[in-house]
């Protein structure tokens, strides 16, 4: 389990971490998501002790990560990729791994089996692709068999059936009863392989919560109606004067707020209206996401400006002669 507790971190005069407070329970993946400057990173470098908070604190299973003698069998992590002697092989860069640990050479043969490199586990690994070197990662990670694993952008760089992959071992990990973060950008990834989410803002937590509760309190109410256009009119009469918020999207569709897709059914129904399609809205994690993060985005683009209208070029016959 990983504990942060009132984690604040200053440097110089940029606040990274402002009072950063959440938990990682086993047997689930929890997605660790925020804006550009959220304070992420920093979160995780002070949960593997490389940066020292200014108060708070943070612990695995209990104990600050700097105080534990074998770490990589308490908490597995994987923040760069690209962290490696390139010349090393991928079995190499694991057996000094191994042995910094006091692990047997066989736990390499089998974490280099389960992230799928046996194949080339006597390649340089400065050779990889960014995928094969996430998978690397995660193998590193693994090495220890720890109960909780830190990931850093762990679909980066992965093809289709690298994604396909990583996400069914992630939750494989979380069914095997560890805690599992995963801190990414690619929101419909974390969606299909999260139980839970952390949003973080401006150096601290701005909502930690189940993620199927989450999806359902942001497309809560909302509700799609489509029927004929002769119809359209009829429908939207019905719905505003049962006090339904109607906004017509095109000439053949209603979005409806205020009402449950049931009611809209038993209202529509009993008024003899005539509908072809009645659909409650399921919201995505990058729409709740995006949501809750309106106020907390650090950098943001302007809109670009209209170019001004070049001054036309006098023509020949508005020349003037002298």
């Amino acid at each position: 389990m990983i504990v942060v507790n009132g984690l604040r971190k200053r440097f110089g005069s940029q606040t990274a971490l402002d009072g950063m407070t959440f938990s990682v329970e086993p047997g689930q993946v929890t997605g660790f998501v925020g804006p550009n400057g959220a304070g992420k990173s920093t979160t995780m470098r002070v949960i593997l002790g490389l940066d020292a908070p200014d108060a708070g604190t943070a612990l695995v299973g209990g104990r600050p990560y700097r105080s534990l003698s074998r770490p990589l069998c308490h908490l597995g992590s994987l923040l760069d990729a690209g962290a490696l002697q390139p010349g090393r092989t991928a079995r190499n860069h694991l057996l000094w791994l191994a042995h910094s640990q006091g692990l047997p050479g066989r736990r390499v043969d089998e974490v280099l089996e389960r992230a799928g490199l046996q194949g080339v586990a006597r390649r340089a690994a400065g050779g990889f692709s960014l995928g094969m070197r996430q998978r690397l990662g995660i193998a590193a990670a693994l090495l220890g068999d720890p109960p909780a694993l830190m990931l850093d952008e762990p679909f980066n760089g992965m093809d289709p059936e690298g994604i396909i992959w990583m996400r069914r071992h992630l939750r494989g990990l979380a069914a095997e009863g560890r805690a599992v973060l995963v801190s990414s950008h690619l929101m419909s990834e974390l969606q299909d392989t999260a139980d839970h989410v952390v949003i973080a803002g401006r150096g601290r937590v701005i909502a930690d919560t189940n993620i199927a509760a989450l999806l359902e309190s942001a497309g809560a109410g909302r509700v799609t109606l489509r029927t004929d256009a002769a119809s359209i009119d009829a429908a939207a009469g019905v719905l505003t004067a049962a006090g339904a918020v109607v906004t017509r999207a095109d000439a053949r569709t209603l979005a409806i707020t205020g009402l449950a897709a049931e009611a809209v059914v038993s209202l529509l129904t009993s008024r003899g209206v005539p509908f072809a399609e009645i659909s409650s809205h399921r919201a995505t994690l990058e729409e709740a996401y995006l949501e809750l993060t309106r106020d907390a985005v650090e950098f943001r683009a302007m809109s670009p400006s209209p170019s001004p209208s070049p001054s036309p070029s006098p023509s020949p016959s508005s020349e003037v002669t002298r």
